[in-house]
C-alpha cells in the first residue's frame, strides 16, 4: 500500500507522522512510503535518513495527497489539507473533532475514511494512542506553568519549588488521568504542594499508592473547587471525556477568587478546554491574561518537543498503521473493536457518537458503516 506523510503545517508544529525507523519497517513489509521534503527536519530527521530507510521524498504535499492511499499525520488536517483528501482515502491522525465543527463538516464532505488516534481504545477502555502525548503534555504543563509564574512573564514572581526556608507553590491538577499523573510527577519533583482532583475514588487510590503523601487526593464530588482554586498558584486542566468536548470546570467567575498572577495551563484545550475562559494559543503567543490570571492554552504542546514526541507517538501508532496497510481498513477495523473505536468519519457519515451528539449530526455506528 502507498503511505503518504505530509509535513505538518499547523503553526509551530514540528512533529511528523513517521520516523525513518517506522518507514524502514513499513518498506520491509512491501509498502511504499512518500515523505514530504524536509518534513521531519525540525524533529531531527533529515531527508537522507528517510531515503536510507526506503522512502521517496516528494516536493509537494498535494502530490502526496494525490498518490497515497493512507495519509499519516500528527495533528488534525487544516482546511487546505482537508480540501485535498480524496473519497475513500484513509486519514490516520489526531482529529479532536468535538472541538472542531468546521473540520468535522469538511471531513464529512471529503467522504474519506478518518481514523482518530485519540479515540482508539484498548481492552481496559484506555486510550493507548493518546497516552504518550498526554504524558508529554502533562509533564510540559508544569514546566510551562512554572515559567509563567516568573515575574518577567507577568506571573506572581513565585518559584514553584520554593527555596530554603520558603514553601513551594500550590498546584491543583484537575483530572487524575495520564495528563494529571504526569503533571504530578514534575510538580512533586519540584516539591510543590500538589492537589489532584478526580471523580474516581479508585483512580485517586492508585495515585496515592504511587505518590504517597506527596499529593493530596480529592474526590471531585466532595471538594470545594472554589476554595481549592483560590489557594492555587498553578491550575493544570487535564480533564478528558474520550472524543467529546471537555466539561467547563472552572468558570469565569472563579477567576476572581484566584490570586493575581497565578496561572492556568489548560491541557484539555484540544477538546475545547476545561476552563470557561480558555481559547487556543500557539507557541508564538502562548499566553494571555483574563482578570489578572495568566492562561497558557497551547493546543499542540507536545509539538514543542518534536523529537521526543514523534518517537513516543510512533511506538504506539506503528502497529496499527501496519495492520491498516497490510489488511486494508475494513479487515483491520472489523477484526479489532478497539481499533474500530477510532473511526470518527466514514464516507460522509459521523461514526463517533460523542462527535455526532456535539454537532447534531446523525450517528452511524462504525460497524454498521463498514457493513
Amino acid at each position: 500500500m502507498r503511505i503518504g506523510v505530509p509535513k505538518e503545517i499547523k503553526p509551530q508544529e514540528n512533529r511528523i507522522g513517521l520516523t525513518p525507523d517506522s518507514v524502514k519497517t513499513l518498506v520491509s513489509e512491501g509498502h511504499e512510503v512518500l515523505v514530504e521534503n524536509n518534513g521531519g527536519f525540525e524533529a531531527g530527521f533529515d531527508n537522507g535518513q528517510y531515503k536510507d530507510a526506503g522512502a521517496k521524498i516528494i516536493e509537494k504535499a498535494a502530490d502526496i495527497f494525490y498518490d497515497a492511499e493512507i495519509i499519516v499525520k500528527v495533528k488534525e488536517p487544516l482546511k487546505v489539507e482537508v480540501d485535498m483528501i480524496r473519497e475513500n482515502q484513509i486519514v490516520f491522525t489526531y482529529l479532536h473533532l468535538a472541538a472542531a465543527k468546521d473540520l468535522t463538516k469538511g471531513l464529512i464532505n471529503s467522504k474519506g475514511v478518518c481514523i482518530a488516534y485519540e479515540t482508539v481504545t484498548d481492552q481496559n477502555g484506555k486510550l493507548p494512542l493518546l497516552a504518550p502525548m498526554s504524558a508529554v503534555a502533562g509533564r510540559m504543563s508544569v514546566q510551562a506553568g512554572a515559567h509563567c509564574l516568573e515575574k518577567n512573564q507577568k506571573g506572581r514572581g513565585l518559584l514553584l519549588g520554593g527555596a530554603p526556608g520558603v514553601e513551594g507553590g500550590t498546584v491543583v491538577i484537575l483530572g487524575g488521568g495520564v495528563v494529571g499523573e504526569n503533571a504530578a510527577i514534575i510538580a512533586t519533583g519540584m516539591q510543590a504542594k500538589v492537589h489532584i482532583v478526580d471523580k474516581s475514588e479508585k483512580r485517586l487510590e492508585e495515585l496515592t499508592q504511587r505518590f504517597g503523601n506527596k499529593i493530596i487526593p480529592q474526590q471531585s464530588d466532595n471538594t470545594d473547587l472554589k476554595k481549592l482554586i483560590s489557594d492555587a498558584d498553578l491550575v493544570v486542566g487535564g480533564v478528558l471525556i474520550p472524543g467529546a468536548e471537555a466539561p467547563k470546570l472552572v468558570t469565569k467567575d472563579m477567576l476572581k477568587l484566584m490570586k493575581r498572577g497565578s496561572v492556568i495551563v489548560d491541557v484539555a484545550i484540544d477538546q475545547g478546554g476545561c476552563v470557561e475562559t480558555s481559547k487556543p494559543t500557539t507557541f508564538a503567543n502562548p499566553t494571555y491574561i483574563v482578570d489578572d490570571i495568566i492562561h497558557y492554552c497551547v493546543a499542540n504542546m507536545p509539538g514543542g518537543v518534536p523529537r521526543t514526541s514523534t518517537l513516543a507517538l510512533n511506538k504506539v501508532t506503528l502497529p496499527f498503521l501496519n495492520r491498516l496497510a497490510k489488511d486494508g481498513y475494513q479487515k483491520a477495523l472489523r477484526d479489532d473493536p478497539n481499533f474500530l473505536a477510532g473511526l470518527n468519519v466514514y464516507k460522509g457519515n459521523v461514526t463517533h457518537k460523542a462527535v455526532a451528539d456535539t454537532f447534531g449530526h446523525k450517528f452511524l455506528s462504525p460497524i454498521e458503516a463498514l457493513n
